[in-house]
């Protein structure tokens, strides 16, 4: 007798069959589907001008001080106590307004996350911290 031996060819004339159905249904379906529609800008509208961010200052001391750029730009000392109402005062009801915390190089940093804490506890939506870039 002989030996049997594994056929080792893969019959893919199958594949090719459903390949070919499966292009002739999207061929059918593509121009029954409607593209979806973008509204684009007019040429005359503007966009809202930058504001700048809210900037709470640790001093090396442990101090804090508020600086707004939109007012004055002057830096307002202020308590941990008063911080969250010098923020909200500042926003002046946009909480959307970002608010950014700037630390001296020689303050803990345990100092800072103590300010970031405080105001993601407070539900002010936009903090995050500013860093100078290396030069």
């Amino acid at each position: 007798m002989g030996r049997r031996r594994a056929i080792a060819e893969i019959n893919v004339v199958p594949y090719i069959d459903v390949m070919l159905v499966l292009l002739i249904i999207f061929m059918v379906a593509a121009p029954l589907i409607n593209p979806g529609q973008i509204d684009l800008p007019q040429v005359g509208s503007k966009l809202d001008s930058a504001v700048a961010p809210i900037e709470v200052r640790v001093k090396a001391s442990g101090s804090l001080a508020i600086v707004d750029r939109n007012q004055s730009g002057a830096e307002q000392p202020v308590d941990r106590a008063g911080l969250l109402e010098a923020v909200r005062r500042a926003q002046g009801g946009d909480g959307a307004r970002a608010v950014v915390i700037a630390g001296d190089r020689q303050v803990r940093y345990e100092e800072v996350l103590r300010v970031l804490d405080t105001l993601q506890q407070a539900q002010v939506k936009r903090v995050g911290l500013l860093a100078r870039p290396a030069s």
